[in-house]
């Protein structure tokens, strides 16, 4: 039975992903009835305590590399590196629609998440039966079997080609839990969330049939060694004052873990999902650390999942981002296992591409540039916080005291205790009060014969199991969990509401890969997003965002952010629209990319051998901002590099640039011209061509002109090296003249 499952769950060799081609989904569909993943345990991040060496920097707080990613933006100035926090990081990936899931999961997974965590449009929890085929009338997609494999046999090739395991999550909640389970334990989901207290208070489940399938359901995903993630923090998200709930919160985890490892779950696969109350204007730090320390305080057997608030969140990206940040301040100073990131997707109602991997990027980067704060700060506990912390814990006892006073758990919630918007023991009579004997699934609670028995490997309770199988699924020859040949793959059933459907409507895409259109959402959805400012009120504004939108030939006009300057003086708009037509890639001009050296290696360089350059502003142009950026440390420019420069000023004729270049025996003549008309601007590169050639120097000078209406390729028909335009940096200018000086000396040789 070992050797079939083995052999069943073998890592598929014929798909392999190339790192410059896309996903192909029609080969992830392929075959997919028969493909089972050998993954299935939830994976911490490796050597996550070992003090390493990444680039010029010793990080005390990071886990292995990734083989394949994309380094944060910042990364220019320190040689590209890319050091992984020591935590897992979550992206939650919510569209409904798989197949353009699996394209934003491999995007976030070259930037640093390995917990992928799927929400459909339709609540899981909402849902009385595992979906099989097609969820029709719903309301919207629900997490069926085929969109968990196709997902896992997608992160199976993406963990690949990143070079670490990624954890796959959802959702086992609602009356259908223990089905759902089952079938995420036979599809390698890693990571769910499961709450018996979430069913009560949110769906209105009865708490004896909430209980009683969470038994059975954690007793499953102790089987399939997951991670179980509790849903406590709701309480946060529901509560009108939810700085004042924080003992009930203590409380509801402390109910949440002793019945999980009650149930069989080992203490290091139980997560608390732990969500600050606050968020600024308010002074969340000093309302948020102390419950973050009470909760480690309390629980440290267990492992802490640190997310942000969605109760506070808007629809303004830069709030969220500050937010989070703040929230990684107390991630790194309480050690917060698993980091979620939340995007102002929640705010939107819109799942888009970039605001995950931005999302991501927003965790690494707090969390590398906090590496090893905890050895330079410390909790102070003489002092108020020491004394909030205090005051929580004795709250959050003496709450769970008065539920075993009135009878227990069931009794305290039909009298309303949760989610009551005092502060304990104040009582606002606002709790969430359900019956014992009512809810959905009321009087499904059955007790087991003696002669029940059950041929599962995973099972909770009582199973009267004959004596002569080890194993309770020997008596069936294996279960799905021992012999996953025995799954029955259901696909779906729609003939007009389906993944093929789909890809055949966008097929074009795949038949002339030149073909793009911009995307947000969906592969291809046409939307994009424009950023205006409107010098006038806020209603009037998006409207007129609006107006301005169709003048420019978008359809569905949408605002989507709005946010005053000024009542009176102008108000922000982001607002989405679509468009109808593709860009045809083989149609474009694209010039030739100039790759750029490493800071590091330009110092180098420079230092070796010292360079000097003499730079003007030519002609008639009295501009001198932009060659002053490419030339000062301040912004980055040349200086900063060891190089020496001579700066002449402006409206310097091409003459005397190059009579002081011969004076100071330059390496490189830069020149600058901002006017452009009649093409006065590359006259003047070709006259700074002529001229050199005239005075003897041309074959040992470098020629480097630049300005905002400049191409390189028109500037190099006048004579000169290069020109650089709109967007060049210091950098890009150091590097050209080092690798223009290194080719002169081979050619000279």
């Amino acid at each position: 039975m070992k050797d079939k499952c083995k052999e069943m769950c073998a890592r598929e060799t014929n798909i392999k992903l190339d790192v410059n081609e896309k996903i192909d989904l029609r080969k992830i569909l392929d075959g997919l009835e028969n493909y089972h993943s050998p993954r299935r345990p939830w994976h911490w991040r490796e050597n996550a305590f070992v003090e390493r060496q990444i680039g010029d920097f010793v990080y005390l707080e990071t886990s292995d590399s990734l083989k394949n990613s994309v380094p944060l933006p910042g990364s220019r100035g320190f040689g590209h590196i890319d050091p992984q926090p020591d935590c897992v990081i979550t992206t939650e990936i919510a569209s409904g629609r798989f197949e353009d899931d699996i394209r934003r999961m491999r995007m976030c997974a070259w930037q640093g998440a390995d917990h992928i965590m799927v929400i459909r449009t339709a609540g899981q929890s909402h849902i009385d039966s595992l979906l099989e085929g097609t969820t029709q009338g719903i309301g919207g997609i629900a997490v069926t079997r085929k969109q968990c494999r196709a997902t896992r046999r997608a992160l199976d090739l993406i963990e690949d080609e990143v070079g670490r395991p990624i954890n796959f999550h959802s959702y086992v909640s609602g009356v259908a839990g223990p089905d759902i389970a089952v079938m995420f334990v036979e599809e390698g989901v890693s990571g769910v969330h499961q709450d018996p207290q979430y069913n009560v208070l949110y769906r209105n489940i009865n708490m004896r049939r909430s209980f009683i399938d969470a038994c059975e359901s954690k007793s499953v995903l102790a089987y399939g060694g997951m991670l179980q993630i509790d849903g406590a923090h709701n309480a946060n998200a529901t509560a009108m004052e939810a700085w004042k709930v924080m003992p009930e919160l203590m409380v509801q985890h402390a109910i949440n873990t002793i019945f999980s490892v009650k149930c069989g779950i080992l203490p290091e696969n139980i997560a608390l999902s732990s969500v600050p109350p606050t968020a600024p204007p308010a002074p969340c730090m000093r309302l948020d650390l102390p419950y973050a320390v009470a909760l480690r305080d309390f629980f440290r057997d267990y492992k802490i999942r640190a997310q942000q608030n969605t109760k506070y969140m808007e629809s303004e990206t830069r709030e969220a981002t500050v937010t989070h940040t703040l929230n990684m301040l107390i991630s790194r100073l309480t050690t917060a296992d698993v980091q979620s990131t939340i995007t102002p997707d929640e705010g939107r109602n819109v799942p888009w591409h970039y605001f995950n991997v931005n999302a991501v990027n927003t965790a690494r980067q707090a969390l590398n540039g906090m590496d090893g704060l905890r050895t330079m700060v410390e909790i102070k506990r003489d002092g108020p916080l020491g004394e909030v912390v205090r005051d929580l814990k004795e709250r959050a006892i003496l709450f769970l005291e008065e539920i075993l006073e009135v009878g227990g758990y069931y009794d305290a919630v039909e009298q309303g205790f949760f989610v009551d918007s005092g502060e304990y023991p104040e009582r606002n009579n606002d709790g969430i009060a359900r019956e014992l004997d009512g809810g959905i699934g009321v009087g499904a609670i059955y007790k087991r014969d003696k002669d029940y028995f059950a041929p599962v490997s995973a099972h909770f309770g009582y199973n009267n199991v004959p004596e002569e199988f080890s194993c309770p699924s020997e008596a069936i020859g294996g279960d799905t969990f021992s012999d996953p040949s025995k799954i029955q793959f259901i696909d779906e059933l729609d003939k007009n509401d389906n993944v093929n459907v789909r890809l055949d409507e966008l097929a074009k895409y795949d038949e002339h890969p030149n073909l793009i259109r911009p995307e947000v959402e969906f592969r291809s959805d046409g939307v994009i997003v424009l950023t205006l400012l409107l010098p006038t009120d806020e209603r009037r504004a998006e409207f007129a965002a609006i107006a301005l939108g169709e003048k420019l030939g978008l359809k569905e006009c949408t605002v989507i952010h709005k946010q005053v300057m000024h009542p009176a003086e102008g108000t922000y708009i982001e607002m989405k629209g679509t468009v109808d037509f593709d860009i045809d890639l083989d149609s474009l001009v694209i010039p030739e990319k100039i790759e750029t050296l490493s800071e590091k290696e330009i110092r180098a360089d420079v230092q070796d051998k010292p360079m000097t350059v003499v730079a003007a502003t030519v002609g008639e142009d009295e501009h001198s901002v932009g060659l002053k950026e490419i030339l000062d440390i301040k912004h980055g420019g040349i200086e900063g590099f060891g190089i020496k420069y001579h700066y002449l000023g402006t409206s310097v004729p091409v003459e005397k640039l190059v009579d002081a270049a011969i004076e100071t025996n330059a390496d490189a003549i830069l020149q600058s011209t901002i006017i452009s008309h009649n093409d006065i601007h590359y006259t003047n590169m070709k006259k700074l061509h002529e001229t050199c050639i005239e005075k003897g120097i041309r074959d040992k000078i470098i020629l480097a002109c630049g300005g905002t209406q400049v191409t390189n390729e028109e500037a190099v028909k006048t004579g000169v090296d290069v020109g650089f335009g709109r967007g060049s940096h210091g950098i890009d200018v150091a590097s050209f003249l080092v690798k223009k000086r290194r080719e002169m000396s081979e050619n000279e040789g």
